[in-house]
């Protein structure tokens, strides 16, 4: 299928914000690299937090009334283009204005967000839609029953900036390394006791948490881990400096639901990685030999221990990873998947 156009295809990305990671990585990163494909893209990105803590009642409403109203300009601006294409739903846990937004609506979804409340707001979307963007096909499953089209586009990566770092030194701290948001922390800390133990028998290895929040350690002492308040601006060079990249989850549908992006980005720097052998984490390490799996503490601990001992064994996982990322999980392969589905709906 040509990608040459007689004029460009018209896309409104409606997105969860500007730091958000779904909202980065499923979409804004692909708005250059789709422009020279036929695709122009205008993103949305709602200008307040999206998922807040749960509180008192009135103020919730209140807040998502407020989070209604930022919507209008960009769902406006959907109905004078060819596509809309939502990152996830507009307003957290409700089908609102997806009904006044642009026709040819494509629905990006990367976690199983129809087990955070009433399946159903993200069911009439789903049916509403001209199609699916699935993250992983466990999400694709969920929704084939619902919606016309599902195609699976995994979370990917800007592999010419996303790289590993030139130069890695041998004279430092050996870097064990986890990012990720406040709200995932409890999958740090189930890991914690592990750490702990690595961490006192290996006193040249260091945890480096880079986080929104700074962690609670209970078992960890201070002088083993450091903290770096995450930035757009540094994360890239923060995860460079990792030796070795944790993904720690529960064995839960939630879980399963998830795109193994924190291994994905540790990959695409050259880190190998240790994760939980569940959902995408455990179809990403069939796909190669990236890192190890850990299911029990102890699993953790030695793996800790093998990828410390043995430098060479590292190496190689790590650069088998970062193969893996170029050939399957990168903004340039996939941009042109994504190109192809705009194509075949704005068709329709």
């Amino acid at each position: 299928m040509s990608f040459i156009q007689s004029e460009m295809i018209k896309v409104t990305a409606l997105t969860s914000g500007k730091n958000v990671p779904s909202s980065r990585f499923r979409v804004r990163q692909f708005i250059q690299p789709l422009s020279s494909l036929g695709i122009q893209v205008s993103e949305y990105p709602l200008w307040l937090r999206k998922y807040t803590p749960r509180s008192f009642a009135p103020l919730r409403h209140l807040g998502d009334v407020c989070k209604t109203f930022a919507r209008l300009p960009g769902v406006l601006a959907s109905r004078f283009n060819d596509i809309t294409w939502l990152e996830r739903e507009l307003v957290p846990g409700r089908s609102a204005l997806e009904r006044l937004a642009g026709r040819r609506q494509l629905f990006d979804v990367d976690d199983a967000i129809w087990l955070n409340s009433d399946s159903s707001f993200s069911e009439e979307i789903a049916r509403r839609s001209a199609g699916v963007i699935a993250g992983n096909q466990f999400l694709a499953e969920h929704y084939q029953s619902l919606a016309a089209r599902v195609w699976v586009v995994p979370t990917s990566i800007d592999t010419n900036s996303w790289k590993p770092l030139p130069g890695r030194r041998e004279n430092e701290s050996w870097v064990i390394g986890w990012i990720g948001t406040s709200s995932t922390l409890p999958y740090l800390y189930s890991v914690e006791e592990p750490l702990a133990d690595f961490l006192a028998q290996n006193p040249a290895s260091k945890l480096h948490v880079i986080c929104d929040r700074k962690p609670s350690f209970k078992k960890i002492p201070a002088a083993s881990w450091r903290f770096a308040p995450w930035s757009a601006e540094s994360e890239l060079r923060q995860v460079q400096e990792m030796d070795v990249g944790l993904m720690p989850l529960p064995d839960t549908e939630w879980a399963r639901g998830k795109c193994a992006f924190k291994m994905i980005l540790y990959m695409a720097v050259g880190a190998p990685v240790i994760v939980s052998p569940i959902g995408t984490n455990n179809d990403v390490l069939q796909e190669a030999e990236v890192g190890l799996p850990a299911a029990t503490d102890n699993d953790w601990f030695e793996a800790l221990e093998l990828l410390f001992r043995d430098r060479q064994r590292a190496s190689t996982l790590g650069q088998a990873g970062r193969k893996l990322v170029e050939d399957s999980y990168s903004v340039n392969k996939n941009a042109s998947l994504l190109a192809r589905i705009f194509e075949e709906v704005a068709s329709l």
